[in-house]
């Protein structure tokens, strides 16, 4: 696929470009040119592997401005967008999603796609946040230094291992992940219910879960303490 830099300053390529997410669907909007019929359309999750587009172009490519490889790009005709009103697109997974629209030109009998440096054919949505909850059950004696805490989450959807971690604080519960001693978890956590393996820790100690990135994995997941 060959592409063309669209010129500083001109009226080429897609304007005015919109999203409305609703009831699961995406729909986008945008300002043709007066004889353009025809766009290709990019589509890239946060993660990078939601889609055919997201595999291609990947998550950095959409973030970088790389041009996309044509195997992540899906044509849509400017019939089928004025019989739709609009381009729909359903949200079938959660986090930030980016839209990417080229415009189709033809150049010398070929089809070419025009390159929009500045980002007026890009735009990003969110589709949401995946629910994680999650339980701690504690067991110790009066006479023990020592107590057993269970851990049990409930995902919406696969979660990798690295998303989370516990935290572990004497005294008192841990405030964020900051505020104690961080351990990883050894395994990724399935959609559904997960019972992890019992741990032990002193009698005063307290253990909590944190994102081990709040900034990144609390756009795309909310952690609920049950």
């Amino acid at each position: 696929m060959r592409y063309i830099d669209a010129e500083p300053g001109s009226d080429q390529g897609i304007r005015g470009l919109t999203a409305q997410v609703e009831d699961g669907w995406c729909i986008l909007r945008w300002l043709w040119p007066r004889d353009a019929q025809a766009v290709y359309i990019q589509k890239l999750s946060e993660s990078g592997a939601a889609d055919a587009a997201a595999e291609s172009g990947g998550a950095a490519g959409w973030q970088s401005d790389q041009l996309p490889l044509a195997e992540g790009l899906k044509l849509y005709t400017r019939e089928e967008y004025k019989a739709a009103n609009g381009y729909r697109d359903r949200l079938d997974h959660f986090g930030k999603i980016g839209y990417v629209i080229h415009l189709v030109l033809e150049q010398e009998g070929e089809h070419a796609l025009l390159h929009q440096p500045e980002g007026d054919n890009r735009i990003e949505v969110s589709a949401g946040r995946a629910k994680i909850h999650y339980s701690i059950r504690q067991q110790g004696s009066w006479l023990s230094k020592r107590k057993t805490v269970r851990i049990e989450v409930h995902a919406e959807v696969p979660v990798a291992r690295d998303v989370l971690c516990y935290v572990k604080k004497e005294g008192s519960y841990p405030a964020n992940r900051e505020d104690g001693i961080v351990y990883p978890f050894a395994e990724p956590f399935q959609a559904g219910r997960n019972e992890l393996p019992a741990i032990e820790i002193g009698k005063n100690e307290y253990v909590r879960l944190f994102f081990t990135d709040g900034r990144t994995y609390g756009q795309m997941y909310e952690l609920i303490l049950e």
